[in-house]
């Protein structure tokens, strides 16, 4: 039958008079310590008999000598208990026989659908279940007790979750519940199958007593503790005071828990990873922390519900704030609900740690100001800062997280708490910080006049003490800037990173309405905080001393960003600059990731007005002498290493070093970039000059930076990214290779080998070597060799000796190695002070001309005009380890030379055009003038850059002494194989020799490798320099050296439609060298096309044009032909068409040319009958004067070589 209504009653009244299984009762049966068993008073020693009974009984497992002596006191225990016989004669029956009926009756309920039938256990019963039970004998009892429990397992198994209560005669009299239990016992224990411990506890929650016989059943098997209590609690609800079944299971748990206190909180895990029962594991809790000793400490009940509620798993939390919610909604808050238990517990631990002597007269804390740190309100104690810090917290998650409804007991309490005043210590701190915050997360905890006061005075009390605090805790992160951060987002109205800041603070996310903070607005804007004052408090905040990301919380760097953001400074015209300076001065790794958004948003005010109204409300720039004090140490002359190659201390961190550098550069792209609306508002701001930027080693700190990626965050790809615009010459690619080679493995081997002897060198002893050369070059070659095992950073001293010396290398006699070593020491220093070791070396490699003086460049004139580091001692040309050197620095003014032209053109861009539309507004085009000034400059490239490329390339050529020894351009190409075979390798070795290792072959490929990269970094600079042309000489090299070339077949059909003859030329012998080189599709139709131009120059051009064009490209067709045979028959067509054409102008002057003709027909027609006199021909051709010769004559002779070199390619096949 189900019980509704009496259900609550039902669990109070029932079990109270029982006496239940105690702890030390149930230790001792845990243990089976036979002397804590006979020490059991005899109501005790009675609800254990089944246990002992079996185990006094039945044959044990132990044979040992020890367990037969406890056997013998348990005898001699059981011997005066009456009840025992009872017991021995229900083990004396047959359980197998009772097990079958039991089966065979399990199997009729089955079949008769669970109704009430004929029983095989038990037959017709004459009277009640009671009065049968009394008058039975043993198997009998044993057969009623099974039969009504079989009944009720059978309907819990039957019903569809409902809980109901069954009404037994036989667990409910009071008389007969002793002996009821024994049987209940005898039988789990000797048919566990049929009746699974398990099962058995679950129906025993279904009838009065339920609690009392489970216990017992439990304490006789007691290692099934933690089997039973994970079962119920598997099989409980997710939320057990909202039903009877809940609450009746819970009261169970709670009485095993009781017998068996050690494993409460093991039963109490079990209940959160199931996350059922959620009252029961509060209840544990509760009995838990009524035992605890310590009373100051954070308690277990504050522990557990902070866990449940804050902890990761949203599961878990979700299930807790259900039932914290479902508790509310309930009427029944009575002392019997576990929430109101828990709430009332939480609040006794919040008034015990109140203060107990509080002054409210708000009056009397004028009289406190006298002196400074003693209040009339009387503070937290020490040592309960920390559970008042927990307390506070776990109230948030309740009411936030959960829904919990404060009453106004709790809210008064809470709100004392709130407002009291902590010890100066960082836990006092942290204390006051989570109390601010929750005052604004819940301002519904101030509802009356008198409590805002207070709050108003305890804000007031934070303000005036935040120093004191600071300085006596020790924090940094103190919580005077989270109340100048409020304050400041409360006056810009940026009420969501309030509800941020506090969800931050408290360490969970709950939901803050922003109309909630209107009130807290108020208070802030109008009575704490104005704008005015918090921006003349935050100046005066001190900066945290070496700020990093370890330093957590909310710093002063916070506030000024925010006020920065509001342009607060500027409006109230105060000073942020010396404060920036100071704190990025006092920075240390890992780098706070608050720094950056600070510089940008500092950049921002420096550059940009407030208003448009006031163009001058601005902040002030760092001076360029602060930036300087930065880098003290690091400028000049790279000074860091002492005498005994020590390193300096700085005064400022590489960090420091490395923002100020952002802070530069992000600087000066804001300025370019802001140009025009600066120009709008007729604002000029100050640019840095180009002389601190030379200055500053950017390499050397890009480096450093490199090796603490990790540490920096993203500054280091945010200076790659302003480098990469600014100055891509220190972003060259090359550069990073070379550096990963000297920064890597190889410089770890290096320092293995370092020795004291190349630790002593010193700048004047390589000096003094170098002054010697002209005698020995042993001296300056060791030195060398040991500077090589140093690091970039310590070769910095030597850089300037290195540099100024490099004139004398060019003198005749030095060995090659010294050279080879000079060009990779000067490698290794390009990667830490590229633009000075640039600018000492075009200086150093200038021609020394007799009484001229030498100018000195600087950076300035080497951006603007590049081509002067191809103004060098010729010599150089003919030096490859130098020239090497000279093309890298090259590359880098020319794209240098970019970025300062791009530069320039944006910042005299508004001007410029201010000024042309003075002159020309008339005409109404103001777009003109700007994209003038843009085609300009990329023409003044162009040409600059074509113009190194035309220099390159006429260094390529052989000069008039090479020429007379012999070195021919064309055979450094063509000869390679014949030049491999029969050199010598002493003859290989020779400088000047005709072979392909000689100094102009080396610096021809070097001058190829650069073209290469200018080529493809910008085609437009391959189309321009073949427009414009150069030595047909150079063809084969640069075709063969350069491997872009191939990118010419795109404009060789523009090249040649040009008028210039000259160039129409110059594209059909560029063209035929490609033909050789790349043999593509596309090669073939560029081939045909100049095949079917040359058809019709033919008919167009006078005697003299096609004398001075035909002969130069004659030979081309042969290249043709060799690459693409398909073109044989239209090219001999076009060679007998000019033949014809050259015999009809001289007909009327000699019939000489007839035989030519003639020869020419039967060449085309019979091929293979002149293949083999190509040599006679030759010779025929070759030994006539062709000087006297008329042009259309000697034509046609080129003809009849050009068809027999094709005819003879064509049959032997090459």
């Amino acid at each position: 039958m189900k019980v509704l209504g009496a259900g609550p009653i039902v669990t109070m009244t029932e079990c109270t008079s029982l006496q239940f299984v105690s702890p030390f009762a149930f230790e001792a049966m845990q243990k089976v310590d036979v002397v804590r068993l006979a020490s059991l008073s005899d109501p005790e020693l009675r609800l254990l008999l089944p246990c002992l009974v079996r185990m006094a009984l039945c044959a044990p497992a132990d044979q040992s000598q020890s367990w037969a002596q406890d056997k013998k006191l348990i005898l001699r225990l059981l011997s005066g208990v009456e009840a025992v016989n009872s017991i021995v004669a229900l083990l004396s029956v047959d359980f197998h026989a009772l097990e079958q009926d039991a089966s065979k009756e399990q199997q009729l309920r089955h079949k008769l659908g669970g109704g009430a039938g004929e029983s095989i256990l038990v037959s017709q019963l004459q009277h009640g279940l009671t009065l049968e039970f009394e008058h039975s004998d043993s198997p009998r009892r044993l057969r009623l007790v099974l039969s009504e429990l079989l009944a009720i397992m059978n309907k819990v198994s039957d019903c569809s979750g409902e809980f109901f209560i069954k009404s037994s005669e036989l667990f409910e009299s009071p008389v007969y519940l002793e002996e009821a239990a024994d049987v209940l016992c005898i039988l789990q224990a000797e048919l566990p199958s049929l009746l699974p411990i398990v099962d058995v506890a679950e129906a025993l929650l279904h009838v009065r007593n339920g609690a009392w016989f489970l216990c017992l059943l439990v304490a006789n098997v007691p290692d099934s503790f933690n089997e039973v209590c994970r079962g119920l609690i598997k099989n409980g609800e997710r939320q057990d005071e909202e039903s009877l079944g809940g609450r009746r299971r819970t009261d169970a748990l709670c009485s095993l828990c009781k017998m068996n206190p050690s494993q409460a909180l093991k039963v109490r895990g079990m209940v959160v990873e199931e996350c059922h029962l959620p009252g029961l594991g509060v209840a544990l809790t509760l009995d838990h922390t009524k035992n605890e000793v310590s009373e100051d400490g954070v308690t277990d009940l504050v522990c557990f519900v902070s866990g449940l509620l804050l902890g990761t798993n949203a599961k878990v939390r979700t299930w807790f704030g259900t039932f914290i919610r479902n508790g509310q909604q309930r009427k029944r808050e009575t002392s019997s609900s576990v929430l109101w238990q828990m709430r009332r517990q939480l609040l006794l631990e919040l008034t015990g740690i109140l203060p107990t002597v509080r002054s409210t007269r708000i009056a009397d804390e004028a009289d406190a100001e006298a002196e400074p740190h003693v209040s009339v309100y009387s503070g937290l104690k020490e040592e309960h800062v920390v559970k008042a810090s927990a307390l506070l917290r776990l109230y948030c998650a309740l009411m936030g997280i959960a829904g919990l409804k404060p009453t106004e007991e709790e809210a008064e309490q809470l709100l004392q708490l709130m407002t009291s005043r902590p010890p100066a210590t960082p836990a006092g701190v942290r204390f006051v910080s989570l109390s601010f915050c929750m005052l604004l997360a819940f301002s519904a905890l101030v509802s009356t006049p008198e409590q805002e006061q207070l709050m108003v005075v305890w804000l007031s009390w934070m303000i005036k003490e935040e120093a004191y605090f600071e300085s006596t805790s020790g924090v940094s992160a103190s919580f005077g800037e989270m109340l100048l951060l409020v304050a400041m987002y409360f006056h810009s109205n940026q009420l969501s990173a309030i509800i941020d800041l506090v969800c931050s603070t408290l360490g969970m996310k709950i939901v803050i309405k922003p109309s909630s903070l209107s009130r807290m607005k108020n208070i802030f804007t109008q009575e704490i905080f104005t704008e005015q004052v918090v921006t003349a408090h935050a100046v005066r905040v001190p900066v945290t001393s070496n700020l990093s990301a370890n330093i957590t919380g909310f710093l002063p760097i916070h506030c000024i960003y925010q006020l920065l953001r509001s342009r607060s400074f500027t409006k109230h015209k105060v000073s942020i600059k010396d404060w920036i300076y100071r704190q990025l001065c006092e920075t240390s790794t890992p780098l706070h990731p608050q720094l950056l958004p600070l510089i940008d948003v500092y950049i921002n005010s420096v550059l940009t007005p407030a208003s448009k109204s006031n163009p001058e409300a601005t902040n002030q720039p760092v001076t360029e002498q602060e930036i300087l004090d930065i880098f003290q140490g690091v400028t000049g002359h790279f000074c860091y290493l002492q005498s005994d190659n020590t390193r300096l201390s700085q005064r400022f961190s590489i960090t420091a070093q490395l923002l100020v550098l952002y802070y530069i550069l992000s600087y000066e792209e804001a300025l370019l970039a802001n140009t025009k609306t600066l120009a709008a508002m007729q604002r000029k701001p100050k640019s840095y000059s180009a002389s601190l930027m030379d200055q500053i080693p950017i390499k050397f700190l890009i480096r450093q930076a490199q090796g603490l990626q990790q540490e920096l965050g993203g500054l280091h790809s945010a200076l790659l990214r302003l480098l990469a615009t600014n100055y891509p010459h220190l972003c060259i690619v090359d550069d990073w290779i070379c550096e990963e080679e000297i920064t890597g493995t190889g410089a770890l081997l290096r320092r293995m080998l370092l020795t004291n002897n190349a630790k002593n060198h010193s700048p004047e002893q390589l000096q003094e070597a170098f002054s010697a050369v002209p005698v020995s070059h042993t001296q300056v070659m060791q030195i060398l060799e040991h500077l090589t095992l140093l690091s970039a950073s310590e070769l910095i001293p030597y850089a300037e000796v290195l540099t100024s010396n490099m004139n004398q290398l060019l003198n005749a006699g030095v060995p090659r190695r010294i050279l080879q070593t000079v060009n990779k020491l000067w490698m290794v220093l390009n990667t830490v002070m590229p633009r000075r070791l640039w600018v000492m070396t075009v200086n150093a490699l200038q021609p020394s001309i007799k009484f001229v003086r030498q100018q000195k460049y600087t950076q300035n004139d080497l951006m603007i005009d590049p081509l002067i580091v191809l103004r060098c001692d010729h010599r150089v040309h003919r030096c490859p380890p130098l020239m090497d050197i000279t093309l890298h620095m090259l590359n880098g003014y020319l794209l240098a030379s970019k970025a300062y032209l791009s530069a320039h053109l944006k910042e005299t861009a508004e001007q410029d055009r201010s000024s042309q539309n003075n002159t020309l507004g008339l005409v109404g085009q103001t777009d003109g003038p700007e994209v003038t000034r843009e085609e300009l400059k990329n023409a003044l490239l162009a040409a600059q850059d074509s113009a190194a490329v035309q220099i390159l390339l006429e260094i390529c050529l052989p000069t008039e002494e090479e020429k007379a020894k012999g070195v021919n351009p064309d055979s450094l190409l063509r000869n390679v194989q014949s030049v491999i075979t029969t050199s010598t390798p002493n003859k290989g070795m020779e400088e000047g020799e005709d072979n392909l290792l000689c100094n102009l072959r080396e610096v021809q490929c070097l001058i190829c490798c650069l073209l290469h990269q200018m080529y493809i970094a910008d085609p437009n600079i391959a189309k321009l320099v073949h427009f414009q042309g150069y030595p047909c000489e150079l063809l084969p090299l640069t075709v063969a050296g350069i491997p872009s070339m191939h990118i010419c077949l795109d404009f060789i059909p523009e090249l040649i439609a040009q008028p210039e003859l000259e160039k129409q030329i110059f594209a059909i012998q560029l063209l035929s060298h490609l033909c050789i080189q790349y043999a593509l599709p596309k090669s073939l139709s560029v081939a045909r096309l100049a095949v079917n131009v040359m058809g019709t120059l033919l008919t167009v051009l006078t005697q003299a044009k096609r004398y001075a064009f035909f002969m130069p490209t004659l030979p081309s067709l042969v290249s043709f032909c060799r690459a693409f045979p398909p073109l044989y028959e239209d090219i001999m067509s076009l060679l007998i068409q000019i033949g014809q054409v050259c015999a009809s102008d001289v007909a009327t002057q000699t019939r000489d040319i007839d035989p030519i003709i003639t020869r020419l027909q039967q060449i085309k027609e019979k091929p293979s009958v002149w293949s083999g006199i190509c040599k006679v021909s030759s010779y025929k051709n070759g030994s006539r004067d062709t000087g006297s010769m008329d042009p259309d004559v000697q034509l046609c002779h080129c003809i009849e070589s050009t068809i027999i070199e094709i005819i003879n390619m064509s049959v032997s096949g090459i």
